[in-house]
């Protein structure tokens, strides 16, 4: 079977599989989210905390209740990783120097999954297990209660209550990720990912050296890495690892389960609001950007469009001979399309233009399904920027859902869309500027370039991947990419939660003759339209600069 089949039928089984998963999935997570019972659990979990269920918030107190776990969250994440050395299966490993505890602390909670660090000679089963894995749930989790509560915004009128974060926050991690990520698991263990609490291995290397192979809880940990969009990995190089990723069709699975959720919140987003049929063009949206990517990093990196690729035959420098080209540009499209960031190949070892498609993906603010959670907010976002443009051009108050698009909606809008590239364009140019910071590029030119403004785009954008080539263990790096992982992940989510607010307080507007239809194809293509056309000119003269000027050459 040639490369190309190989390719196409990877891609063919996985849009079948996204296709029958959507309709069940979403509905179950509608009656997750609108339901009013409580398991017996859930309700001694309210108990534990001190949270009355019923109690609903408004936008501010349910952003408050957020930032609040997030900073509890981040200091009990970090002070694990300084006591690894006095826990239980610390497996005699060092405390995590601070500013690398620092860095991941904020890395996992934020669901960006940076690690400036190799997860089997730094991390104990303990941390690994109690602290990075909990915050894959509980991130997850937080993406998905801040849709919800955009959605509720768009679905309630005359109110000022968006639901109770602390429940959105059980209910989607109990009832949806902790059942699926399971059930995922075992079929993981089945396919031979790794999971005990055994010692590390002793090995003779081919060179007759001795190296120490860690087990420990894999594939629990991968499971919901993948399913929650989180990308952390247990070794070094992620799911390039056989004990993270044995066979081409744990390939497979582990980019379904990253595909699966963001991909069904459409149908639940239909739901909620009563018209099914703007869950489908929220969809298309989705599918149109992610099909498009997909095949794009594929032709690329299958066309081999450099020098050592041509005179081999392929471009596999970088990648794992089990997954060959197609089964790594098609993980590698996924991954930065979503904020799961996982790795089952070294994307700096990309072709120059299929490197850039990685990059590309996730300037576009992941939104192609996106995040799980965060890609339905952004696409929604979207979704108004672009009403308001449209009416722009007819000279009328825009409209959503019923929902009309003023002043404060569009600034709120503007300055979620404005916050990432500011910090990745500071970010790298800060980087850039400094001699000291350069001289952590492995590469120079604009090969080295890209490997700053994909660790700044990275980080900013909440997903985690790295282009490689780059020392960012630093402090400096550390720091600096630790703040941007803060300030990309919770100040759109604050303006995410004022624009529901503000749009739950109005009153419906009935649609007339002059609304813009936003369930039909032409509203799904202008959405497409505006996200290319934004990003493009945002970071078009950053790309020039990077993989542009590199595949040109």
């Amino acid at each position: 079977m040639s490369a190309t089949t190989a390719g196409v039928l990877f891609i063919a089984s996985l849009i079948i599989a996204l296709a029958l998963s959507h309709r069940p999935l979403g509905d179950y997570m509608y009656r997750v989210y609108t339901g009013t019972r409580h398991s017996l659990v859930e309700r001694g979990v309210y108990r534990l905390i001190g949270v009355h269920p019923g109690a609903e918030q408004r936008w501010a107190v349910y952003a408050r209740s957020l930032l609040a776990f997030s900073v509890v969250s981040v200091l009990a994440l970090y002070g694990l990783q300084r006591l690894q050395d006095r826990l239980f299966l610390g497996l005699g490993l060092p405390p995590v120097p601070d500013h690398v505890a620092w860095n991941t602390a904020v890395s996992f909670v934020t669901n960006t999954n940076w690690q400036a660090y190799a997860g089997e000679s730094t991390m104990g089963y303990l941390v690994q297990m109690a602290g990075l894995a909990v915050q894959n749930f509980v991130s997850a989790a937080v993406g998905m209660a801040v849709a919800m509560a955009l959605v509720r915004g768009f679905a309630r009128n005359r109110t000022e209550l968006l639901g109770n974060f602390w429940v959105d926050l059980v209910r989607g991690t109990l009832r949806i990720l902790l059942p699926i990520a399971f059930v995922a698991a075992l079929v993981l263990v089945a396919g031979g990912i790794v999971q005990n609490f055994a010692a590390p291995h002793e090995v003779t290397t081919l060179t007759g050296g001795t190296q120490l192979i860690p087990g420990g809880p894999v594939a629990g940990q991968e499971a919901i890495k993948e399913l929650g969009t989180n990308g952390g990995g247990f070794y070094n190089v992620n799911s390039a690892h056989p004990f993270e990723n044995a066979t081409g069709w744990t390939n497979w699975l582990e980019v379904f389960l990253l595909l699966v959720i963001p991909f069904a919140l459409p149908r639940t987003f239909g739901r909620m609001v009563g018209q099914l049929r703007q869950g489908r063009a929220i969809l298309a949206v989705m599918a149109v950007i992610a099909l498009a990517s997909v095949v794009l990093t594929n032709v690329f990196e299958l066309a081999g469009e450099a020098t050592v690729p041509q005179a081999v035959g392929a471009a596999m420098e970088g990648k794992e001979v089990r997954f060959g080209v197609p089964g790594s540009a098609t993980f590698a499209a996924p991954t930065t399309l979503t904020s799961t960031g996982a790795v089952n190949s070294a994307h700096d070892s990309f072709t120059p233009l299929g490197g850039m498609m990685t990059l590309f993906n996730m300037m576009l603010g992941e939104v192609a399904p996106g995040g799980t959670g965060s890609g339905l907010y952004g696409m929604l976002i979207l979704a108004v920027i672009t009403v308001f443009v449209a009416g722009l051009m007819v000279g009328r108050t825009p409209e959503y859902l019923g929902k009309k698009i003023g002043a404060r909606e569009i600034k709120l809008a503007s300055l979620y869309f404005l916050v990432t590239p500011a910090l990745v364009l500071s970010g790298t140019a800060l980087a850039m500027g400094s001699p000291e910071q350069r001289a952590a590029m492995l590469n120079s030119g604009p090969h080295g370039f890209s490997e700053v403004l994909y660790a700044f785009t990275s980080v900013s954008n909440n997903n985690g991947s790295a282009f490689g080539g780059l020392t960012a263990g630093t402090p400096w790096y550390d720091v600096a990419l630790g703040l941007c992982m803060v300030l990309g992940r919770f100040l759109p989510i604050v303006f995410v939660l004022a624009l529901a607010g503000s749009l739950a307080r109005q009153a419906p507007v009935p649609a007339s003759a002059g609304t813009l239809p936003t369930h039909r194809a032409q509203f799904v293509g202008m959405v497409v339209g505006v996200t290319i056309i934004l990003v493009a000119l945002t970071f078009l003269p950053a790309l020039a600069l990077g993989p542009l000027a590199e595949g040109l050459s």
